[in-house]
């Protein structure tokens, strides 16, 4: 299965940029699987599919993009791959219109339980994805994994490092690592304090 979604994902990767040369403007979609299921569904399909104003390109080329999305996971690629394998106007814009934002939502769901199933998922990350599922519509699965995930991590390493401050064994050199981790103030530098910094400064 992982040889056969290599395959296609190339092939839209591959056939994507083509297509794109001969499609209208409104044929281009912003990145990351968000930003396409919400453009796909702000275009306003007419009753009959053939009255939609998107060419068949332009339905091809956005279907070709959810496979290449990194963020498209087991539902996306299936759903996609059906809609590709009826190839008829209803097929392709069911898919973006209506399956793409559900099939991402599973994706999503199940991205989640598997960060709750991790043994070092903090308290921060874990109540925000419980809130996030608790909410359970797709707009707030996919808020918490490009964003929330981010920023509950953040309080998650803000937490372990004020541990690591207060704890009498901790290295000066550590505990000055730790210091410049919290006065830079980024997720990123926290993150990369309590995988990488405070071995390093140890070492």
């Amino acid at each position: 299965m992982k040889a056969i979604r290599g395959s296609v994902v190339v092939t839209a990767l591959v056939l994507a940029p083509a297509l794109l040369l001969t499609a209208p403007s409104y044929a281009a979609t912003p990145s990351g699987a968000g930003a396409t299921a919400t453009t796909a569904s702000t275009v306003t399909a007419a009753d009959d599919p053939a009255d939609d104003p998107r060419s068949d390109d332009d339905l091809r080329v956005a279907v070709f993009r959810a496979l290449a999305d990194p963020d498209s996971g087991e539902a996306v690629y299936a759903a996609a791959s059906k809609a590709l394998d009826e190839n008829t106007r209803e097929s392709l814009i069911r898919f973006l219109d209506t399956e793409y934002r559900l099939a991402q939502a599973e994706d999503d769901r199940f991205a989640i339980f598997s960060i709750l199933g991790d043994p070092d998922t903090g308290r921060g990350v874990h109540d925000a994805a419980e809130k996030a599922l608790g909410d359970g519509t797709p707009e707030a699965l996919r808020a918490f994994l490009e964003t929330g995930l981010r920023l509950a991590q953040a309080e998650d390493d803000r937490f372990a490092i004020f541990r690591i401050l207060a704890d009498p064994k901790t290295s000066p050199a550590v505990w000055a690592a730790a210091q410049q981790a919290l006065t830079d103030g980024t997720p990123e530098a926290l993150r990369h304090f309590i995988e990488v910094g405070q071995y390093e400064a140890n070492g």
